[in-house]
């Protein structure tokens, strides 16, 4: 419904209202902190859209006119609702402070997002947090969509409707068990690489995404064909583990098993594969509550390089 020019703003309806209480602009200007000139001035531009006065000076002080007591009457009905809604729109904001909903790939999820949760408790302990634990691409669908107030993904390429902010760098390694012939080796080709028989993460997946891009920028015409495709990384460093084949995984997720040696290393001539991990929101929108401390404390935990 379109409002008519002729309807005040709330501002000068409260003005009205403090006049006739307070039985003066004066009183009323010191009321609302302004100055007497002001209250005039809106007041004038409330007659100007009545089309009547609706204040008489008298010896004591401003009074209603008969247009301004029908004005004030609806005008009371018109800021009590304005109240009402104010209230409705304060506890919207208070439920949403209190609660974050969050994407985020399975790596970060695993290996990040806990000591960023750890500290988002500390600073805000009565905050909910609903998480979905997905691929890179489900996660910025999520937020791309409004199913998240906030995701963290792997890259590498995002859509123009999300906005980023860099939470961690990480590199992707080739890791085979200790008896695989490319683990007796200094280093393998490109080529070779790519011939060979991998493990990959599902279609959509933040490494899996950044391996085939860097794959193609060496090997234009090449494309994965994975032995196996699994959805989870743990399950990945056990198949590798368990000698069937090697795999393309985050540093973040092999750590341990590099540290007791039951992966390695297998280093690929010419190729790095190096990536940044990203905190993502709509473009255009402005983090609030759980979700701006959460990015905050994201993007500062993350090592200097």
């Amino acid at each position: 419904m379109r409002i008519s020019h002729r309807v005040p703003d709330l501002s000068a309806l409260d003005l009205l209202l403090s006049v006739i209480e307070l039985g003066s602009q004066g009183r009323a200007a010191q009321a609302h902190g302004i100055s007497q000139p002001s209250v005039s001035s809106r007041i004038r531009y409330l007659e100007q859209l009545v089309g009547a006065p609706v204040l008489r000076r008298t010896s004591l002080g401003s009074v209603p006119t008969a247009a301004g007591e029908m004005v004030a009457a609806l005008a009371r009905e018109v800021l009590d609702a304005a109240q009402r809604l104010d209230a409705k729109i304060t506890r919207i904001q208070d439920d949403r402070d209190g609660h974050v909903q969050v994407s985020a790939s399975q790596t970060i999820v695993e290996y990040l997002l806990p000591g960023w949760l750890n500290e988002l408790r500390t600073r805000s302990p009565r905050t909910a947090l609903t998480l979905d634990a997905c691929n890179s691409r489900d996660a910025a669908t999520a937020v791309a969509t409004g199913g998240a107030d906030l995701a963290f993904v792997e890259g590498p390429t995002l859509p123009p409707e999300l906005e980023s902010a860099t939470v961690a760098r990480d590199e992707l390694l080739v890791v085979a068990p200790p008896q695989h012939p490319w683990a007796q080796r200094t280093a393998i080709t490109i080529e070779e690489l790519g011939a060979g028989t991998l493990l990959h993460r599902e279609a959509g997946s933040g490494a899996r995404t950044a391996f085939e891009k860097a794959m193609q920028q060496h090997l234009p015409d090449w494309r994965p064909d994975p032995l196996i495709e699994l959805s989870s990384t743990p399950a990945i460093k056990n198949a590798v583990a368990s000698g069937l084949a090697p795999a393309v995984l985050s540093s973040l997720a092999v750590k341990r098993e590099l540290m007791n040696g039951s992966l390695t290393v297998v280093d690929v001539s010419g190729l790095r594969m190096r990536r940044s991990l990203l905190a993502v929101w709509p473009t255009g929108q402005r983090l609030t509550g759980p979700a701006r401390q959460l990015c905050a404390i994201a993007v500062k935990s993350r090592p200097a390089r």
